[in-house]
């Protein structure tokens, strides 16, 4: 059977090419191993590769979205964010990869880099090498847990994932309503809501 493996696949790219936090690509890969009994050593690849087309789609398509739903003064601040990092070098790179080891969506992250019109091709690399080990990771504790635990849907709404979804949203808050040109040009905190067309 070759077709849960393409789902496997698109799930995670489909998951991944959103603009709003959706659940982790490394659920979708849990839950199809589980469900149809896959080979990880299969279902990791696919599925890192399914979140990696995701995002590159994510960062072509969201300069235009955004142009059409937020100010310019807002895509301006977020364009401004992206050239800070761009100016990094391998300490843009080497966050990159931390960031996407760690338990936080990588929506935010991508949602900055395409607003701030930096070429994909600049943080997929760094990102995959993140994405690979944390989902690969995420995906053997996961089958693990499924073999060894009865409660694996209770952990849904638990401390932990609640934690995880609250941090993610806290941070495309902090994207989109944080006045990033104030607080680093004069190192001072400003919000700004007026930020819709």
């Amino acid at each position: 059977m070759w077709w849960p493996y393409a789902l496997v696949f698109v799930g995670a790219f489909l998951v991944d090419c959103s603009p709003v936090p959706l659940p982790p690509a490394f659920v979708v890969m849990i839950f199809m191993q589980i469900q149809f009994d896959l080979d990880l050593w299969v279902v990791i690849p696919l599925g890192v590769a399914g979140s990696i087309l995701g995002r590159y789609l994510l960062t072509l398509y969201i300069p235009r979205l955004s142009g059409r739903i937020f100010t310019r003064a807002k895509n301006a601040d977020v364009r401004f964010l992206g050239s800070k990092l761009k100016q990094k070098g391998w300490k843009s790179q080497a966050f990159i990869v931390a960031y996407c080891m760690m338990p936080l969506p990588s929506t935010p992250l991508f949602l900055a880099a395409g607003m701030a019109r930096i070429k994909p091709l600049a943080i997929i690399p760094a990102f995959t090498v993140g994405k690979f080990s944390s989902d690969l990771l995420a995906v053997l504790m996961g089958a693990y847990a499924a073999k060894n635990s009865s409660d694996i849907l209770r952990g849904l709404l638990s401390w932990k994932s609640i934690t995880g979804f609250s941090l993610g949203l806290l941070l495309l808050f902090a994207l989109l309503f944080v006045d990033w040109q104030t607080l680093l040009r004069e190192k001072k905190f400003k919000l700004k809501f007026n930020i819709w067309k």
